[in-house]
């Protein structure tokens, strides 16, 4: 039989029996080529060395005369490749091998190059990826650092923006001084001379004295001090910025306080006016540290 001369020629090339068997059979008893090249693409096959077995019933739904007709085909072929092999001498069939074998080696050398071009083109993608990844990875960096780098700007400005509110509002209250006191500053607060006392009459005690403005002596942690009105309304708060605006050095964090009668500031008395803290019409102040 052909398919016999087949596999006798593949179990030479050192093929084991059930090898040549599945290639032969499942290849379509094509001939020797093709079962090289089946054998070549399943080589990684886990059941490539099981015995072939053949299906068996109407696996495909063919029919009676189908499957006669199929075997008369085969049977055509394997007479046709008998008279083929029956006609060949040793030397044509040693021949006939040899080319198998180069044939088998040029097969196994393209499936190499094909599986390197293969893990060539699988690095590139990874580095592709790796590389897009990357470029992603940094794109949110830069996004964030920005983002930090906007909100830290337009906290500055606003400190920017408020610090100028109160140098406005310091000038405007300069200006309103310099016009109410005709350019000369305020007056010298006058000398209290002892007055006898008076007696008092039938109507009452007299009116206690408003007073609009107060006037700050204001002695820092080096030994200097500063001197400034300000609106009797005002509150403490603006007595501490004008402070920090003054010093060009950092002061940090610190309190004020009284000497006689001896008080420290809290944060509360910040919201509180000059006149409810009891520093109406001049008081001396001292910066202390926290």
């Amino acid at each position: 039989m052909a398919e016999m001369t087949a596999l006798e020629t593949m179990m030479e090339m050192g093929f084991s029996r059930n090898r040549a068997e599945k290639a032969l059979a499942l290849s379509g008893h094509q001939g020797i080529e093709k079962a090289m090249d089946w054998l070549i693409e399943h080589e990684d096959d886990p059941t490539l060395d099981e015995p072939y077995v053949a299906p068996q019933g109407d696996v495909l739904g063919t029919t009676e005369k189908q499957e006669k007709g199929a075997a008369e085909v085969t049977f055509e072929e394997n007479s046709s490749q008998i008279q083929r092999n029956t006609s060949l001498s040793e030397e044509e069939k040693k021949e006939q091998l040899r080319r198998l074998e180069e044939l088998m080696k040029q097969r196994q050398l393209e499936r190499e190059e094909r599986e390197k071009k293969d893990e060539i083109e699988r690095e590139k993608q990874r580095r592709k990826q790796g590389q897009e990844l990357s470029l992603i990875h940094q794109k949110l960096q830069e996004e964030e650092m920005k983002k930090i780098a906007e909100e830290r700007r337009k906290e500055k400005l606003e400190d920017i923006r408020a610090k100028q509110r109160v140098r406005e509002k310091i000038e405007r209250d300069k200006a309103e001084r310099a016009l109410k006191f005709g350019g000369r500053g305020p007056p010298a607060a006058p000398t209290v001379q002892p007055t006898p006392a008076v007696p008092q009459s039938s109507t009452g005690p007299l009116p206690k004295r408003e007073y609009d403005e107060c006037r700050l002596q204001i002695r820092l942690l080096d030994g200097s001090q500063l001197t400034q009105s300000f609106k009797s309304r005002e509150q403490l708060a603006a007595v501490r910025l004008y402070i920090q605006l003054q010093q060009q050095d950092d002061l940090g964090n610190f309190n004020l306080m009284t000497s006689f009668p001896r008080k420290v500031f809290s944060e509360e008395d910040m919201e509180k006016p000059l006149q409810e803290l009891g520093l109406v019409p001049s008081a001396v102040l001292f910066v202390c540290k926290k």
